[in-house]
């Protein structure tokens, strides 16, 4: 599970980096019952187009990828759920609820 968390963090973030540039990103992590620990990824601005984003963003491309496939693969396999979408304000936020304990197991 560990893994997993670790794995789905990186890729939002990689996500971040690809589509939205320079926006500010906020990553959180907590154990919301002693069952379960949720991951949340949310960056403050919308998609641009990969023409416009500066060329130090060695990552920049749309779309062609597997990020969030695999994502909720990993979330999945943990017995897991995993959100992800755009946000009403701008931006994009993924979420991720996977199961810890004796949920785990199941």
């Amino acid at each position: 599970m560990e893994l997993a968390v670790y794995r789905i963090v990186q890729e939002a973030l990689t996500n971040v980096v690809r589509h939205a540039g320079s926006a500010d990103c906020r990553v959180s992590l907590s154990r919301v019952d002693p069952e379960a620990v949720e991951i949340e990824v949310v960056n403050d601005a919308p998609a641009r187009l990969a023409s416009q984003l500066p060329s130090r963003f060695p990552f920049r491309r749309l779309g062609g990828g597997h990020g969030l496939v695999g994502m909720r693969e990993r979330a999945a396999m943990c017995g897991g759920t995993l959100s992800v979408g755009p946000l009403a304000t701008g931006g994009f936020r993924v979420h991720a609820r996977l199961p810890c304990g004796s949920e785990a197991a199941r």
